[in-house]
């Protein structure tokens, strides 16, 4: 690596310290600031036990507050950079040595890479196997959180109800298990009986819920309901917090969300998780696209364009931003009798990703 590159990686790899503690404390604050009285709605519990409660309950959605804002700091990150290097006049002399300014953002855009990279670790393999401890709210303790159940559905069809799940004993009370069949028809199912139970405590050792006093009822039965010791299925105390609101699914990794997808759901439904499934593809990229299209704003050579220069460059990743967000809204609406939710997620990339390339092409350098 030559001395040239050292030098501005070592600059943006400092502005991506600098926004990465800006963006994400200053969330932290406003956050805690808004929901302080949820925190201390147990005070009897202590001082001491409630500040180390807001220090875990933060701690662990960074995760979530760094994949929100990864391509806004990289952005900030590459307008400390080359602001820097514009105010003292280092654009020129760089250009005046022969070296072209677009050889001089590739360390810019190396260190992108790597971040996005970060970026795909944190969604795919960091937030999913803690996804039921980022879905606690904040007036609840670690370890003492418990759940209403309502329509979960598992691989094998059956929908559970529950009125409590205590995530600390993996156990469900009076939980019923509603056991049903497809049909001929798409999306019809055929209830053939329901489980009843005093509670359902997971085994992990043989991968099933144990019942205690469990009855099996068939549908239209010949005798009464009959007693039974488990029930198997694909959902474990892990999933439990992140199924029960379509809103958690967001947690879940590429992996989870293609099974799920393979159950069989409603229409609509399906269309959310087809859309989380490419949003999981489409971020990373668009991330990258929103600092391309910011790049060339930024290298101009005299510090006076400067400050026009990240105001241009922060409206036009902003305007990235938004449309991503408003195509991520359309992308479960029927539009000409058809849900095309692929279509809207890629579409912010289909729009910025030319204008990304055409004004790199035409750069000054």
């Amino acid at each position: 690596m030559k001395i040239l590159d050292k030098y501005i990686a070592k600059n943006f790899l400092i502005g991506y310290a600098i926004a990465f503690s800006v963006l994400i404390g200053l969330r932290i604050i406003i956050e805690m600031f808004i929901n302080l009285d949820e925190f201390t709605e147990k005070a009897g519990i202590g001082t001491l036990a409630i500040i180390s409660n807001i220090f875990q309950f933060y701690g662990l959605r960074i995760t979530l507050y760094f994949r929100e804002f990864a391509g806004m700091i990289t952005v900030m990150a590459a307008v400390f950079s080359f602001g820097k290097m514009v105010r003292s006049g280092e654009l020129i002399a760089i250009m005046a040595s022969g070296v072209s300014l677009k050889r001089a953002v590739a360390p810019v855009i190396v260190l992108s890479i790597f971040s996005t990279m970060l970026f795909v670790i944190d969604q795919e393999l960091i937030i999913p196997p803690m996804a039921d401890n980022l879905v606690r709210g904040e007036d609840e303790l670690a370890g003492k959180e418990f759940y209403e159940v309502k329509f979960i559905s598992d691989a094998q069809g059956s929908l559970w109800f529950a009125p409590k799940y205590y995530l600390k004993t993996a156990s469900l009370g009076n939980p019923t298990f509603l056991l049903r069949k497809r049909t001929a028809r798409p999306g019809i199912w055929d209830v053939t009986g329901w489980i009843n139970a005093d509670s359902a405590v997971f085994n992990p050792d043989k991968g099933r819920w144990d019942l205690v006093n469990g009855t099996f009822t068939e549908k239209n039965p010949q005798s009464g309901p009959r007693p039974i010791g488990y029930y198997s299925s694909d959902i474990t105390p892990k999933d439990i917090p992140v199924r029960r609101k379509a809103e958690y699914k967001s947690l879940l990794s590429w992996m989870q969300l293609r099974n799920l997808a393979q159950q069989g759901s409603k229409i609509k439904d399906l269309a959310q998780l087809y859309a989380q499934m490419q949003s999981h593809i489409t971020d990373p990229i668009i991330n990258l696209v929103m600092l391309l299209v910011s790049l060339p704003i930024l290298i101009c050579r005299d510090p006076k364009a400067m400050k026009s220069a990240i105001v241009i460059s922060f409206a036009a990743t902003s305007l990235c931003f938004i449309v991503t967000f408003i195509c991520k809204l359309f992308a479960t609406e029927i539009f000409f009798d058809k849900i095309i939710p692929e279509f809207w997620v890629w579409l912010p990339i289909f729009i910025f990703l030319p204008v990304a390339v055409i004004e790199l092409d035409s750069m000054k350098t």
